[in-house]
């Protein structure tokens, strides 16, 4: 997840705030990949009388580099429309919505998709597609299911897209873990600071029972592949694809003073991006925040020290002590967290037939490997449970990336290039303890769930 509250400006703009990013080879779908891009953040179901929407004014896109150096070969673009069809009420809806062209429904919201191939081309693969309604209660909304199946379209060439509110599948105890590295399960082993001493707990999920809006498209695999054509070979570099969204809004936007909407003109301007979850939040400094938002990938070496030489693994010790001893004592740039995150992990180093390595060229994106089918019985865990088809290749919706990440960071996967390291005991333990269940996934696209309604969110 990429909340970029963060940073200045940004923070006053949610709308083009990129939240998470998910890539994988389809498990329902062969022969095609699933990507899923979602922004607004936490939105509380409970949002009427103005609910969430995608900004027509911000131009959304999911990149696809297939070459190694950081920059878009392909790109789906999104750009979103609204219309008000009872312009005389204050209210979203005036009964109850039974279809996507019901009369009773006010505010409305249509896209198109363009795909721009590396060389400039823009082919549009559709227009006017309506996006289905926020999910409100059993009055206005009473068969949400059906609502968000009609909003699943076709759109040639083997193509699907989805653009809609869905359920918060990323699961993580953001209270906790930034409250001085406070992971719940191992609360004990805390750093007291003369405050009185924690105990160890159950994980606290704080994105339960709220939702977000995502753009979510399943191409045929030749369609972002290096060459056009399904990769066969897995530990072949050209196998391998990095994946990251933006954000962007238009360089300059005059305001009516008498209350109109604007003019904006000028180029687009990126304001957010995101490609492995979490760099943002924990690898990239405060102060940087607004300028690597701005940025392509192939420009992250400038943020490489970020990641050789992360600063929550130096906290560890510190706010653990005695239980990180070994990784307090490391002292090499961590080679392993520049694979993960930055380059791809080559062939060999996890398995003969695994790789994520898209070049040298060092880019925060979320790597693909296209040639590894999706597993037969998934690990939350990913790689780091034997699974080759999770994250760090591509991210499954189940996937929990927190724990990962954690357990990498404390130094779990250094012995993938350093066999003489000895991981701490307590990596075993380092969890934000929190899991995916009961997430009401689907299993099917757009995969994410029936978003909550605001008038039955979970106690």
């Amino acid at each position: 997840m990429s909340s970029h509250r963060e940073a200045p400006e940004i923070a006053k703009d949610p709308v083009a705030d990129s939240t998470d990013l998910y890539a994988f080879v389809s498990p329902d779908a062969a022969g095609t990949v699933t990507m899923i891009a979602n922004y607004i953040p936490l939105e509380g179901p409970a949002a009427g009388p103005n609910f969430y929407e995608f900004g027509d004014d911000v131009l959304y896109e999911i990149h696809i580099d297939n070459n190694g150096d950081g920059h878009a070969e392909v790109s789906y673009q999104f750009n979103f429309h609204s219309e008000n069809a009872v312009p005389t009420t204050f209210l979203y809806n005036v009964g109850p919505i039974a279809s996507l062209n019901s009369m009773y429904w006010n505010r409305r919201q249509f896209y198109s998709v363009t795909r721009v191939s590396g060389n400039g081309r823009a082919q549009v693969l559709a227009e006017n597609l309506p996006c289905p309604p926020c999910n409100i209660g059993p009055l206005s909304t009473p068969d949400y299911p059906s609502l968000a199946s009609a909003a699943v379209h076709q759109i040639g060439g083997g193509r699907t897209v989805f653009a809609g509110q869905r359920a918060e599948a990323f699961f993580v105890d953001l209270g906790a873990i930034f409250d001085l590295g406070d992971l719940r399960p191992i609360a004990s082993l805390h750093a007291t600071f003369g405050l009185p001493q924690l105990q160890n707990a159950p994980g606290v999920n704080s994105t339960a029972n709220v939702n977000v809006h995502s753009i979510a498209i399943q191409v045929p695999i030749g369609d972002i592949a290096n060459g056009g054509t399904a990769p066969t070979n897995s530990a072949a570099t050209k196998s391998s694809v990095g994946i990251w969204t933006t954000a962007s809004r238009r360089k300059a936007k005059i305001i009516d003073s008498e209350g109109g909407t604007g003019i904006e003109t000028g180029p687009y301007v990126q304001v957010s991006r995101l490609g492995n979850p979490l760099f943002n939040e924990v690898l990239v400094p405060l102060a940087a925040k607004d300028k690597w938002n701005a940025q392509p990938p192939s420009g992250d070496k400038n943020y490489a020290s970020g990641v050789s030489n992360p600063e929550l693994a130096g906290l560890l010790n510190v706010l653990y002590p005695g239980a990180f001893t070994n990784l307090a004592a490391y002292k090499k740039p961590r080679a392993d967290l520049e694979a993960i995150l930055l380059t791809g992990i080559p062939a060999g180093v996890v398995a003969p037939s695994y790789s994520t390595f898209t070049g040298s060229t060092q880019a925060d994106m979320l790597r693909l490997n296209l040639a590894i089918p999706a597993a037969k019985t998934p690990s939350p865990m990913g790689v780091l449970g034997g699974d080759v088809a999770g994250y760090p290749n591509g991210r499954r919706v189940t996937d929990d990336v927190v724990t990962i990440e954690l357990q990498a960071i404390a130094g779990a996967t250094i012995t993938l290039v350093d066999k003489t390291y000895t991981p701490d005991a307590a990596i075993a333990d380092v969890s934000d303890g929190v899991t995916g269940a009961g997430l009401g996934l689907l299993t099917s696209f757009p995969y994410l769930g029936t978003p909550y309604s605001g008038c039955n969110v979970p106690a």
